[in-house]
């Protein structure tokens, strides 16, 4: 029989804690050990303090959260998926078991604001070696950018963004090609990583990227990856940046797995890309203040198409905007750009709330700036019931804010297996602009509200709007 193991870590005093909870963890018959819980900020319309506790795990592994916060009438651990099983006759702590890697919700009497997000991680097969050439280890403790400028033998670059834009000076430290940076289990840096015209880069480890306020330097974005090829970034968290947790920009072949994100300022999105080419998204958690996963094609200094995106194993929560967007923004100087064969498999969706209506859609494609986007697929998604917004969202657009001109059009997009609990009132929308810029071929099949399977647009509250034609459910 295999053996269980059982690896936690011990994260630095000034990184702010949660009195909330107690977590502790156990190999089965071992002893208790002490999760450190810190304060992870959520929900950009009024912020509030949840909690996020981790540890890595093989084979099983007992865990106990203890509730000081109120007593437990009920509780709710999501994602559903997840299928875990537990005790609540106990009216302060719960028990349960996990045989698997979770990254789970832990809600006390339906509360989803001062909730408890536990990471139960795969115990890493690989640790690089800390005297190998092209490897930097980033130890525990708390670390600054600029302290670590010597060990990485490059520069230090201190940026300002223009009057009128964020006002926010950037400290980032620049990782050349070839080079391997490696956060372990307790480490936090203060500041952003980055990766500029590079190839062949991995960022990796149990540490965090903490940007929440802390120190006398605000970075911009967790993780920066601008005109690179191969890179990797696995094992992190990125916690409360003001800006994007991941930037993808113009960048191929970028593999991002097992990776966390909190954020709640002012489009503090999770994952963003403009112009990139085969990247592969698995297994992350995203709590965002705006779109947790974006794919654009040309912004800002980004060109060329979009192309060959896989997001996959992963859970999303939106706390303003979209869980997931195509589309937006691309080359209204020029022909437009194409964003292509994109898909999303496996996810589950645990908020969405947008008060304004055109930015509303849990499984959303808007396309702006002349882009065209085809070939995109939706399958087996799970939506829990959210705050506000929609189930779909497909539209061909003009958003006056950040489109000068429309989109050309939308096509061949499949959904399939889409499973939606929550209000009966939550509805779809599908719809062109003109005739020239339509959306085209649309099938949806097993597609279910509350456990019913819907057959029509009309079952189904999709509203069909001008300018579409062949959408079929099946």
């Amino acid at each position: 029989m295999e053996k269980s193991k059982l690896i936690t870590y011990s994260i630095p005093n000034p990184i702010p804690r949660n009195k909330d909870f107690s977590v502790n963890v156990r190999t089965p018959g071992g002893d208790w050990k002490e999760l450190d819980v810190l304060v992870v900020k959520v929900d950009m319309h009024d912020v509030r303090e949840a909690a996020m506790a981790s540890f890595d795990f093989y084979c099983e592994v007992e865990v106990e959260v203890i509730s000081h916060r109120s007593f437990i009438q009920k509780v709710e651990i999501r994602p559903h998926s997840a299928g875990i099983l537990l005790d609540t006759s106990n009216q302060e702590r719960l028990q349960f078991t996990l045989t698997q890697p979770q990254k789970l919700s832990i809600e006390i009497n339906g509360d989803r604001f001062h909730n408890l997000h536990l990471f139960a991680k795969e115990i890493q097969s690989e640790q690089p070696d800390p005297q190998g050439a092209g490897v930097v280890v980033i130890d525990p403790g708390i670390h600054r950018t600029e302290m670590l400028v010597e060990r990485m033998e490059i520069g230090i670059h201190t940026l300002y963004f223009k009057p009128g834009m964020h006002h926010i000076e950037q400290v980032l430290l620049n990782i050349p090609s070839g080079m391997s940076v490696y956060l372990a289990g307790g480490a936090v840096l203060v500041g952003s990583l980055v990766c500029d015209c590079v190839t062949d880069v991995k960022i990796s480890g149990r540490g965090l990227i903490y940007l929440a306020d802390f120190g006398r330097f605000s970075a911009f974005r967790g993780v920066r990856i601008m005109y690179s090829k191969d890179i990797e970034v696995s094992g992190i968290a990125v916690i409360d940046p003001p800006h994007y947790s991941i930037y993808l920009g113009q960048s191929e072949r970028i593999r991002i797995r097992d990776f966390e994100s909190f954020s709640t300022r002012g489009w503090s999105d999770g994952i963003d890309m403009m112009s990139c080419c085969d990247v592969d998204i698995d297994n992350v958690f995203m709590r965002n203040s705006d779109d947790c996963i974006a794919i654009y094609g040309h912004r800002w200094g980004y060109y060329g198409d979009a192309k060959n995106i896989t997001v996959k194993n992963s859970v999303l929560w939106a706390d303003v905007a979209h869980p997931t967007m195509i589309g937006t923004h691309g080359d209204y100087h020029g022909e437009g750009t194409l964003i292509e064969n994109i898909l999303f498999e496996n996810i589950d969706i645990l908020e969405h709330h947008e008060p304004q209506d055109g930015y509303r859609g849990c499984l959303t494609i808007n396309a702006g700036d002349k882009n065209i986007v085809r070939h995109v697929s939706y399958r087996n998604i799970r939506i829990d019931p959210f705050e506000l917004g929609r189930i779909i969202d497909i539209r061909v657009i003009w958003n006056p804010d950040y489109n000068p001109v429309p989109g050309n059009g939308i096509e061949h997009v499949e959904f399939d297996n889409i499973r939606y609990r929550g209000s009966e009132d939550v509805v779809s929308s599908i719809c062109g602009f003109d005739e020239g810029r339509s959306v085209k071929s649309v099938l949806i099949k097993d597609f279910y509200r509350n456990g019913v399977k819907i057959t029509g647009a009309s079952e189904g509250k999709v509203n069909v709007g001008s300018f579409v034609s062949d959408v079929r459910f099946e």
